[in-house]
């Protein structure tokens, strides 16, 4: 599932390309991709309005259209956005297109699971997906206090608590693995027990592995491209994520790979405490 670095590295890349461009046309190959406005029509809600800007806010792409109406994208397990400069057949899988005044944005999500809501710009903040959204990792008023504060009447297990998202914004399997290895937390730790110490060192781990994976672009295994339609290459620099039962390129001991609410988890027992 794209996180935060993919939908960021997503931003920037659709930014390039269709800013100021209008949606001449909207085509449904599979309607249950999207969501109109109560008695608005998806179709008739997009047409012939002109791109104005695109925002994040955690793992949702913002796309501000003008007459005040946005489109909420979500990627799910496995969506993509891609532009085309010139019309080009639709993937298999390729349930929107969007023909643009110069080009084509094409959505395409093999499990179905992505989606694009049409929704007044005014409501965005009060959207039920964004409005129980913890802060950004980035803004400055997330701070390892501000986590503290977050964390502090939550008993479940550290990881569960940081991929529910009220923690923390756009945090999921990868970089809350990542960040918890290089904070150096065992991500069976009760989410209340850190002392500010831990706090501060977690704060700045989930800050300096997110600022890695925008930096590569994002994490590719299989379905995520940016809109450009090419990989990104933070795999290439994973400590712990899907390296269960391979050695820990710390101390050398086994990573240990279980599950924990759900998701895979790898962790080094012996680095993480």
């Amino acid at each position: 599932m794209p996180e935060l670095p993919e939908v960021e590295t997503i931003r920037r890349t659709l930014a390039q390309h269709v800013l100021n461009q209008t949606i001449d046309d909207v085509i449904l190959r599979w309607p249950g991709a999207v969501r109109g406005w109560e008695v608005i029509p998806f179709e008739q809600g997009v047409r012939g309005r002109q791109i104005l800007s695109i925002d994040r806010r955690g793992k949702y792409l913002l796309i501000h259209l003008d007459e005040d109406w946005t489109l909420l994208a979500h990627m799910r397990m496995t969506g993509r956005l891609n532009y085309y400069e010139e019309e080009r057949e639709p993937e298999k899988h390729t349930h929107v297109v969007f023909k643009l005044s110069k080009g084509e944005l094409h959505f395409t999500d093999t499990r179905k699971f992505g989606r694009i809501l049409l929704v007044p710009t005014e409501q965005c903040t009060k959207h039920p997906s964004l409005c129980v959204l913890g802060p950004e990792p980035f803004d400055p008023n997330f701070t390892p206090k501000e986590l503290g504060q977050r964390l502090k009447n939550r008993s479940v297990a550290l990881k569960i608590a940081l991929l529910d998202q009220k923690a923390v914004a756009g945090l999921g399997n990868i970089y809350a693995d990542e960040s918890l290895f290089l904070a150096r937390l065992l991500p069976e730790r009760a989410a209340n027990s850190l002392k500010p110490k831990e706090l501060k060192a977690l704060h700045a781990a989930i800050q300096k592995v997110l600022q890695a994976g925008i930096d590569s672009r994002g994490t590719s295994f299989r379905d995520y491209r940016d809109a450009n339609g090419e990989k990104g290459s933070f795999q290439r620099s994973l400590q712990v994520y899907g390296r269960g039962g391979e050695k820990c390129t710390t101390c050398g001991k086994i990573l240990v790979r279980k599950r924990l609410g759900g998701r895979t988890t790898v962790f080094c027992s012996h680095c993480q405490h």
